[in-house]
C-alpha cells in the first residue's frame, strides 16, 4: 500500500459534523494521482469516512484504450492526500473473458449488506465490439480481496455501468455507449436485474459515461456528449459533460445543460459525489502525459474539482484546475 503525499499538511483533527471551510479549501493539485495514468473515476464514500476512487489504468506506451488492463483503488480523507491501495482486479482473472485480454474500461462499485460490488465492463469473446458483458466482483473490503462472481445476465452489450442505491436501499444499473443509455433496477443480491432495462428519455446528445446521484431529492445523471472539437474552432478537446434531472431514478428526464467544457483529452468521464459537505466531480484529463512530454489521448489521469448548485439544483460550470 503506497501513501502519496500531495503537499505538507500540519492540521488538528476535527470530527465529520466540525470539518471546517479552511480544510475544504485545500485539495491536491490536478491530476491528483501522478505516479501512474488513470482514466475513469468512479468516486464513492464508504462508512469509515473515507473517499475512494475506482479507477481504469491507461497503459504506456498506448494502443488507443485496446490495452487497458487493471483497476486500482485510490483513497482519501483530505482531498490533499491520497493512498493507492494497489490492483484490485486484471482481465486475467476473468474466467469468462476474451482470451486476449485487455479492455478492461470504466468501472463502478456499490455496498450492501456488509458486501462490496464491483463492477466493471469486459469482453467475452475476441470479437470485443460485440461481446460486453457487465461483470461483477465481490468482496468484505472495499480496496482488496475483490473475487469475480460472473457477469449480470441480461444486460446489453454496452460499457461504462454505474450503480446507484436509492434511500430506500433500492439498487439501480445503468450502462450505455453510441448514443444509448439504459436503465433498470438490480434484485436485492445485487447481481441480478429486477425486470428488464429501459432506455433513459430525454437526454440529449448522449455518447457514454453515465452516472446517477441525488441530491435534496432530485436524481442527477451526467454523462459525456458527442463534441467534436474539429468541428468547434478555438476549442481543445472534446467530451463534454451534460446532465438532466428526474423525480424518478429512472426518469423521464429533463435535459439541464452542460456542466463541464471539454478538457485537453479526446474523453472525458466523470463521476460527481459529496463529501464532507463539499460537492466534488471527478473527471481525467491527459495533462499529465503532457507534463511527461508524451501526450497522448489515451494516456489519461483522474483530476477532481469542486461542483457547486445554484438555488435553483442546477449545476454551475464546473472550473476545471
Amino acid at each position: 500500500m503506497k501513501t502519496i503525499s500531495i503537499t505538507t499538511l500540519l492540521f488538528t483533527f476535527v470530527s465529520l459534523s466540525g470539518y471546517s471551510q479552511e480544510n475544504q479549501e485545500k485539495m491536491a493539485g490536478n491530476p491528483f494521482i501522478t505516479h501512474m495514468y488513470t482514466a475513469d473515476p468512479s468516486a464513492r464514500v464508504w462508512d469509515d469516512g473515507r473517499l475512494y476512487v475506482y479507477a481504469s489504468h491507461d497503459i504506456a506506451p498506448p494502443k488507443g484504450c485496446d490495452l487497458m488492463d487493471q483497476y486500482h483503488v485510490f483513497s482519501t480523507d483530505d482531498m490533499v492526500n491520497w493512498i493507492d491501495h494497489g490492483e484490485i482486479l486484471r482481465s486475467s482473472q476473468v474466467s469468462w473473458g476474451r482470451p486476449e485480454g485487455g479492455f478492461m474500461w470504466a468501472p463502478d462499485c456499490a455496498y450492501k449488506n456488509g458486501t462490496y460490488y464491483f463492477y466493471f465492463p469486459h469482453p467475452s469473446d475476441s470479437n470485443w465490439n460485440n461481446s460486453w458483458k457487465i461483470g461483477v466482483a465481490t468482496s468484505r473490503y472495499p480496496a482488496k480481496d475483490f473475487t469475480v462472481i460472473g457477469y449480470i445476465k441480461g444486460m446489453e452489450t454496452h460499457i461504462d455501468p454505474c450503480v446507484f442505491v436509492d434511500d430506500d436501499g433500492q439498487a439501480y444499473i445503468y450502462q450505455g455507449g453510441g448514443g444509448v443509455c439504459l436503465g433498470g433496477k438490480l434484485n436485492d443480491n445485487m447481481i441480478e436485474l429486477d425486470g428488464k432495462l429501459q432506455p433513459m428519455e430525454g437526454l440529449e446528445d448522449f455518447h457514454e459515461a453515465t452516472w446517477v446521484h441525488k441530491r435534496n431529492g432530485i436524481y442527477y445523471l451526467s454523462y459525456s456528449d458527442n463534441h467534436d472539437a474539429k468541428q468547434n474552432d478555438g476549442i481543445k478537446g472534446d467530451n463534454r459533460m451534460r446532465y438532466a434531472i428526474s423525480d424518478n431514478p429512472l426518469g423521464p428526464w429533463k435535459y439541464m445543460g452542460i456542466y463541464m467544457e471539454p478538457t485537453n483529452s479526446y474523453t472525458n468521464h466523470g463521476s460527481i459525489v459529496e463529501y464532507k459537505g463539499q460537492w466534488y466531480a471527478f473527471y481525467h484529463d491527459s495533462t499529465l502525459s503532457e507534463r511527461n512530454g508524451e501526450f497522448n489521448d489515451w494516456l489519461r489521469s483522474i483530476c477532481v474539482d469542486k461542483l457547486n448548485y445554484n438555488p435553483d439544483g442546477s449545476i454551475q460550470l464546473v472550473i476545471s484546475d
